[in-house]
């Protein structure tokens, strides 16, 4: 019998609420944040552009995620023996068709916000918007699936970081500056922890399913390596940025959100399997308050 003819009693309404992973969410909203910040504290912040940037960014975001549970189950990498929170297909909540056809109104949604904000912006946003559009599909979907061809980290950092730090600046200021690279690193790295511990917990099924993770490639100790170094070089930038003359002191606010590294680093170096997803939890709490404190340090 298949996870989808198993499937319990649950509300649509509620089915497509946790099919949108809320709880990752946070991984969209805070380099919009961020990236406004930034351009609030250089005299350019617009405010509906700025909900426009948000709404686009948790559009994509959700679109992503349901692309990652339909081609995730297809692909024999959601199965029975899945060891994190639970996705819609695989539990029978919602059908694949259903999963697939909401996946792409997201994208469609997210592209006529990316519209209105290239009438605001210019044409450059639009190609950034296309290729965002295009990758969140390619993360596990088309020929070449980046999360199974172990780009899943460089993807996150990229578009989680850079594009979409940078481009919400650029919709504000119609340019990008240096603070906005610089401080796309730190945002683009706690996303990579966040699948550093994710693919760690899920090395072996990964592995069964073909999914060629870089945990499934080098080992759970490479995974274990690249969290502790993603969370270690967020903890350097801000003093990056403040050393260079790029912010102020103010930016070294988001090191309040340091002492939250230490439950999910330890959880992350001595436990395995399902234990890992209090770690997941931890880490993107992490992110929440890391991301909040550095775009109020950014905006002074």
């Amino acid at each position: 019998m298949s996870a989808v003819e198993r499937s319990p009693t649950m509300s649509p309404l509620r089915a497509w609420f946790l099919a949108a992973r809320p709880r990752t969410l946070v991984a969209g909203a805070v380099p919009v944040a961020v990236g406004s910040a930034l351009a609030w504290r250089d005299g350019h912040f617009q405010a509906l552009p700025a909900l426009g940037c948000l709404l686009g960014a948790l559009l994509i975001q959700i679109g992503t995620n349901l692309v990652n549970d339909f081609f995730d189950f297809k692909r024999g990498a959601d199965t029975g023996e899945r060891l994190g929170p639970p996705r819609a297909t695989q539990q029978g909540w919602l059908t694949p068709r259903a999963v697939f056809t909401g996946a792409m109104v997201c994208f469609a949604a997210a592209f006529l916000v990316g519209l209105a904000l290239v009438a605001v912006s210019g044409w450059p946003l639009l190609v950034v918007g296309v290729v965002s559009l295009l990758a969140g599909y390619a993360y596990t979907g088309g020929p070449f699936p980046l999360a199974y061809n172990g780009l899943g980290d460089l993807f996150v950092l990229l578009f989680f970081g850079f594009v979409a730090v940078c481009g919400t600046y650029y919709v504000h200021v119609g340019a990008v500056s240096v603070a906005a690279l610089v401080a796309s690193v730190p945002v683009g790295l706690l996303g990579v922890a966040l699948l550093a511990v994710n693919n760690t917990r899920d090395e072996k099924t990964d592995a069964a399913a073909g999914k060629r993770t870089l945990v499934v490639r080098f080992g759970a100790r490479f995974g274990k390596a690249e969290y502790l170094t993603c969370l270690a070089l967020s903890a350097l930038v801000p003093l990056l940025l403040w050393w260079s003359g790029l912010t102020t002191p103010w930016v070294l606010l988001a090191w309040l959100a340091l002492p939250l590294a230490r439950g999910p680093a330890q959880r992350l170096l001595t436990r395995e399997g399902a234990a890992l997803n209090v770690a997941l939890a931890e880490t993107a709490r992490l992110q929440m308050v890391y991301g909040l404190l550095f775009a109020v340090g950014l905006s002074r």
